[in-house]
């Protein structure tokens, strides 16, 4: 840590053990100084050493909590900021660029919050170590806070170079965890920007590698991503759309269409999926495919599903009045709505008396993922759903992480099979069974 502080900052002080002549051992307090020729290279260093104080102590402590983070002992924060900056100098002078990676654990809340913070805390203690050893020791492995950690691969004589480290680092991660007897496992999206191909500042460095990050993860989070030009433009289009979605639903321009679910054996229609729908002033019709997650990542979709399931109850009281009496309405919830809202579903169970519905009028969809929490804060609002009367259903079965087991556990009502296995189905295909 000493010599990569020094190599990126120019200085390093420290307490360190020195020997007397006869023999005895006592704590010194050092500082070393780098001394650059005309060209910018290291000429020689300068070491100064005086007697370790209280007061040396004291501000060594400091000095640590300042820039290093408690938890991992990696850089923090401020510490990754001042080492960015002088490797772009030193890239700068060395005609070598330089790579900045962003690393981001999968799936790290739903750990936290269902294994215990202590057993989190642990987990990114070992993540911290198998980062250290992937790298080179001149490079700098920073945690910013959180999952979050960053990167810095100095001094590349290639961009070819770079490829080992993420590829190095994806394989510590996938390694399983034993946390205090527990066997985790998890995975990492990495983001990977470079210097100078992709921008000459730390600050659009910063947002590059943020944004290949965050494209690593659209692409099924285990993987790397790098920065794109085009990932700015897409980047400015998932803030305009934020911008607007939170408009939309005061402004009257989601709407829910309804798709007809027939009884194969009667050609009856007694159930429908009810289906959101954006109008956009401007665009146009705009994808469900491409706003949902932008209502995801900003929150948006508690306030959505909340309207939603307005619009859809409204709905189904008018179709068992006029159509069926025991007419069903089948609507998604976001794995964001069942993390984020508790007792979410006392206030449907409040709604459901108020209009007079059964709770069988509803069937909720989620997804697959969404069972790997089951033993979470979703695991109870399902019971809830369930305890309403209120059936469950599981979207897009056989492309997740489904097991029977979950499935007999939380008594799940539905499989929707993917499509992608009822496209091409005939009697002597392997999708048949």
């Amino acid at each position: 840590e000493r010599w990569r502080t020094l190599e990126s900052t120019g200085r390093w002080h420290g307490q360190i053990l020195n020997r007397k002549k006869d023999g005895e051992v006592h704590p010194q307090w050092m500082t070393l100084t780098n001394i650059y020729d005309e060209a910018g290279r290291v000429e020689r260093r300068v070491a100064m050493y005086s007697p370790m104080t209280d007061q040396k102590r004291i501000e060594q402590t400091i000095w640590q909590q300042a820039n290093f983070d408690p938890l991992t002992n990696l850089p923090n924060r401020r510490m990754f900021h001042d080492r960015l900056v002088q490797e772009i100098k030193r890239s700068k002078r060395s005609q070598n660029p330089f790579a900045l990676l962003f690393l981001d654990l999968d799936r790290f809340k739903e750990i936290n919050d269902t294994l215990g913070h202590a057993l989190g805390d642990l987990l990114l203690e070992e993540t911290a170590r198998r980062l250290r050893g992937c790298v080179r020791e001149l490079d700098t492995v920073a945690r910013l806070g959180g999952d979050e950690f960053t990167v810095i691969l100095g001094d590349l004589e290639s961009i070819e170079a770079i490829e080992r480290i993420p590829r190095a680092v994806l394989k510590a991660l996938a390694e399983p965890f034993l946390l205090s007897g527990e066997l985790v496992y998890v995975s990492a999206s990495i983001g990977i920007t470079i210097f100078p191909n992709d921008a000459a500042d730390i600050d659009q460095l910063i947002k590059n590698a943020d944004q290949a990050m965050y494209a690593a993860k659209q692409q099924g989070r285990n993987c790397y991503s790098y920065f794109m030009p085009a990932m700015q433009d897409a980047a400015q289009t998932r803030l305009r759309l934020a911008n607007d979605l939170r408009r939309a639903l005061g402004d009257g321009q989601l709407e829910l269409y309804y798709q007809p679910i027939i009884d194969l054996s009667t050609g009856q229609i007694r159930k429908a999926e009810a289906l959101l729908r954006w109008h956009h002033p401007t665009r146009g019709m705009v994808s469900p495919a491409t706003f949902i997650p932008v209502a995801e990542e900003t929150g948006l979709i508690v306030e959505i599903g909340r309207w939603i399931f307005e619009q859809a109850a409204l709905q189904v009281r008018r179709w068992r009045q006029t159509h069926h009496e025991r007419f069903q309405v089948s609507i998604n919830r976001s794995p964001v709505e069942f993390r984020n809202q508790g007792r979410l579903n006392d206030r449907w169970d409040d709604r459901l008396k108020v209009l007079e519905l059964p709770g069988d009028a509803f069937v909720v969809e989620i997804t697959e993922g969404l069972l790997l929490d089951a033993s979470g804060p979703a695991r109870e609002q399902l019971l809830d759903l369930r305890d309403a009367g209120i059936q469950v259903a599981i979207d897009d079965f056989g492309t997740g992480y489904s097991s029977l087991a979950y499935l007999r556990k939380l008594d799940i009502d539905y499989l929707k099979i993917d499509q992608s296995f009822t496209r091409n189905l005939t009697p002597d295909s392997d999708d048949f069974a």
